[in-house]
């Protein structure tokens, strides 16, 4: 990711919110493109086709952002394999951190309740959406189309949380992939969050992105963010099953 000079405050605000604004729009567009289809008749019970959609039409408004400024500006989005090395080796130790992780909590906790007949379909579209689209659509969309943005435009700044140095654009990016989780509508006018989630995902959010810089690759993320979710849904569709 090419590094230009950094701009004045006024300038980087106006990137930042640009970013942010268009993140929000492809979101709603999503879900306003989504909304236009009858799904009864394969998903009856909403588990996987409206939401496949909806990330489907938000990656594509991405993807068409990282083609336009990647032939207008140069910036390189990390659309490569990168350092497949030092990618793997954190595919591999993340996984075993989540796999632990999901294990504990759900041992802690009652088990989830999915809402919905746990049939063939519904639990293949469910983990189908989750391996295929949960990450490649919000990892292109809130890590490598921000960051490597924020990094061209805004700031090349680096902060230290823990023994990590993580960019600010990191940070960033992080925290408008956890504003993406908070639920709103215009008219009328309502928002609600579950707190636990919100710093749940700029936890990962933060990771996501600190892998997506050192690896130089989108491509870690993704697999991590869709390792994340199917170990999480898969797991309760498992306790879940046993439960009943």
């Amino acid at each position: 990711m090419r590094v230009k000079k950094e701009r004045g405050a006024g300038a980087a605000a106006v990137v930042v919110l640009l970013v942010f604004v268009f993140q929000q729009i492809a979101s709603k567009a999503g879900g306003f493109v989504a909304d236009c289809f009858d799904y009864s008749a394969i998903d009856e019970y909403g588990v996987f086709a409206w939401i496949s959609v909806h990330h489907v039409v938000q990656m594509l408004m991405a993807l068409l952002a990282v083609f336009v400024l990647s032939e207008t500006c140069g910036i390189r989005f990390g659309l490569g394999l990168g350092d497949r090395k030092r990618g793997a080796k954190y595919l591999f130790v993340f996984t075993g951190i989540v796999l632990a992780y999901t294990a504990i909590t759900n041992a802690l906790s009652k088990p989830p309740q999915a809402g919905y007949p746990m049939n063939a379909k519904n639990v293949i579209g469910a983990l189908g959406f989750q391996l295929f689209l949960s990450g490649p659509s919000e990892e292109i969309l809130f890590r490598a189309l921000p960051i490597s943005v924020m990094a061209y435009w805004v700031t090349s700044k680096e902060i230290k949380i823990a023994k990590w140095r993580v960019s600010v654009a990191t940070v960033i990016a992080a925290a408008f992939f956890a504003a993406a989780h908070i639920k709103w509508t215009a008219s009328p006018f309502t928002i609600s969050a579950d707190p636990f989630q919100l710093v749940y995902c700029l936890v990962l959010g933060t990771v996501y992105g600190v892998v997506f810089q050192r690896t130089k690759s989108v491509l870690y993320p993704m697999l991590m963010h869709s390792i994340t979710n199917v170990i999480a849904v898969g797991l309760g569709f498992i306790l879940q099953s046993r439960a009943g």
